[in-house]
């Protein structure tokens, strides 16, 4: 019997008895698993005259419109036969709706509904609100807020949560702050609903308020603030609230956990990193694979690549986000042909790479200058795997050209893009340019990245150290004028080593720490040692970066020759010195930094703001 025969059957008779048999078809149609039970139970409904019976037919609706197994076009045939639907039928439909992603249908039927006179109830706005915000309709959405309190829900906490909910997903953080004020009652949705949507959308300090007065609160709001903080690099703050999370003895779960992961990747933190490992193991917290990934993100850049490749290989299943996460590992060590190793390994055991895994590729590329492997993935991923490239792959190929020397086809790369390069593209070919010394080209490109993002400051400096080197000093200071004008302000350079769990921030040439005259006493001792090892200040920076450091600062006490004499201080002979700094490193650095690696003998990783440099033995 087809659908249509289906819903124009016949009753059985009209004037039977047939209360009897409501309890045997509600049970019949309860424990249906497919469609094609249903049909034959919705048959021996329609004999039965049951088919205008709300309560039998609300359960028809409720398996087609609900169920995994249904049918929503089903649904609404038989929601079409049904002479005065009820509130129930008319919420289990726009279920439907909201579960197949029509939220617009949704809105429509709510309406249909009110005109129909069918008072709505408090299961009917959860759902007509997730409508409006998976439909993206505001204005609806304050319709909807109007009538939870005409029809007299203003004190219902799950309706309000759903408002709450909504204003937050619309970012009227406003708004969804007076519903909560507003509310005689909350229960835990409504807090961590509202200190969620305020994490959401960066509003970290508002978040940090409603928490301090939430009566009792739980790891799924310390969660959401703590992501919120690591989200926005506020990780010693990220730290501090993790501290009190403990000393709440809330129990920590595996979304902390990788949250504070993320934070100890942020600082370098490898010690912390180490010891939130440990706690896992021994609370037997499930090491999922996006946990494990974190858990190898966080040794990447925490600059332990061993570790991470241990834990990368002991995984028993890889997705593609951690073959990403450790190609990019190895891009960012400078471990080009690993990183291309593994990428054919993921090949090999038929994991389909994405438009990251080429990010990846082409990035390793770059960084070990693999001109030719990274021109033949360039090709490969579009011909094999049918990825176009995007904007990230085409500033990747720029960089690898550029730092090759390769400049003319990087230009030329550049303006082949089939879409408008962005800051990243020109700015990848304007240090290039600066590298090789290219005046003509590194000028016109750097006017155009000034115009794109006018407010960077690294920007103005590439441009200002290009004139320099050309010893154009008037159109350096020009640069200068330019930026005090528009008020852009030099990022200053600083760098971090974590020892026994606490970080110890230097600034160059900075005199704040407790121990400033030990370490600047070390400083000196240390540069004595390279020069008799052969050490030549390199001046050309001092005279002409503006943004690596500040140039009234002494060449000697840039900010990691700071912290690599504090490493010296405090840490046994033969311990590795992990440095973090949020700037690039200057050519005086690396070069101090090799030569302090053989007379210490020490290995020292420094991770800037692209890779990691790592130093041992003067190499």
């Amino acid at each position: 019997m087809s659908s249509l025969q289906l819903f124009q059957a016949t009753p059985f008779s009209a004037t039977s008895p047939i209360t009897h048999y409501w309890p045997l078809q509600l049970q019949a149609v309860e424990s249906c698993s497919n469609m094609s039970e249903l049909k034959q139970h919705h048959s021996q409904i329609i004999k039965l005259g049951l088919s205008t019976n709300n309560d039998v037919m609300g359960r028809v609706i409720k398996f087609c419109a609900v169920s995994k197994h249904g049918d929503l076009g089903y649904a609404l045939k038989a929601f079409d036969t049904i002479p005065q639907p009820d509130a129930f039928i008319y919420n289990t439909v726009m279920r439907g709706y909201l579960h197949c992603r029509f939220p617009r249908n949704c809105i429509h039927l709510y309406i249909q509904m009110l005109e129909n006179s069918v008072l709505p109830n408090n299961f009917t706005f959860p759902c007509v609100l997730g409508a409006c915000c998976h439909g993206n309709a505001v204005e609806q959405g304050r319709q909807v807020h109007a009538h939870v309190l005409k029809f007299g829900y203003s004190s219902h906490v799950v309706c309000l949560n759903n408002l709450i909910h909504m204003y937050v997903n619309f970012e009227f953080l406003g708004e969804a702050r007076r519903v909560f004020d507003r509310m005689l009652k909350r229960d835990v949705v409504s807090w961590t609903t509202l200190i969620s949507g305020y994490a959401q959308w960066g509003c970290v300090d508002e978040a940090l308020t409603v928490l301090e007065s939430m009566p009792e609160r739980n790891s799924v709001v310390w969660n959401a603030l703590i992501a919120a903080y690591v989200q926005n690099k506020r990780f010693h703050e990220a730290f501090d609230l993790f501290d009190r999370m403990r000393a709440e003895n809330v129990v920590l779960d595996k979304f902390v956990a990788a949250s504070m992961l993320s934070a100890c990747t942020g600082l370098g933190a490898l010690e912390q990193g180490i010891w939130i490992l440990s706690y896992i193991e021994k609370n037997g917290i499930e090491l999922d694979t996006k946990l494990a990934t974190t858990v190898i993100d966080m040794y990447c850049k925490c600059g332990f690549l061993q570790k991470a490749l241990e834990v990368f290989h002991r995984l028993p299943c890889r997705g593609v986000s951690s073959w990403n996460c450790m190609i990019g590992g190895l891009a960012m060590h400078g471990k080009g042909e690993a990183a291309i190793e593994l990428f054919m390994e993921m090949e090999r055991k038929a994991v389909a790479p994405d438009n990251l895994t080429f990010v990846n590729v082409l990035n390793a590329c770059a960084h070990s200058g693999l001109v030719e492997e990274g021109q033949y993935y360039f090709q490969y991923m579009t011909e094999v795997h049918g990825i176009d490239p995007r904007r990230e792959h085409y500033g990747c190929m720029v960089n690898l050209l550029g730092r090759a020397g390769m400049l003319e086809e990087a230009r030329k790369l550049m303006d082949e893009m089939p879409m408008s390069p962005d800051a990243s593209v020109l700015g990848a070919l304007l240090g290039a340019c600066r590298i090789h010394g290219n005046i003509e080209l590194g000028e016109q490109i750097g006017k155009k990245l000034i115009d794109l993002d006018p407010n960077n400051s690294g920007r103005y400096v590439l441009l200002a150290n290009i004139y320099a080197s050309a010893g154009k000093f008037e159109d350096v200071a020009n640069l200068r004028k330019l930026m005090n004008n528009r008020g852009v302000k030099k990022c200053p350079g600083f760098s971090a080593i974590v020892l026994k769990g606490v970080v110890h921030e230097f600034l160059a040439g900075e005199e704040t720490h407790p121990q400033a005259k030990e370490i600047y006493t070390k400083a000196n001792e240390m540069l004595e040692c390279i020069r008799s090892a052969g050490y030549v200040p390199c001046t050309e920076e001092v005279l002409q970066d503006l943004e690596e450091e500040e140039k009234e600062n002494p060449l000697y006490y840039h900010s990691e020759k700071l912290a690599m004499a504090f490493g010296l201080l405090k840490t046994n002979p033969g311990e590795i010195l992990r440095i973090t700094k949020n700037l690039r490193v200057c050519r005086d650095c690396h070069q101090a930094s090799k030569l302090i690696s053989k007379v210490y003998d020490r290995e020292i990783i420094v991770r800037d703001r692209n890779r990691f440099h790592h130093f041992k033995n003067a190499l």
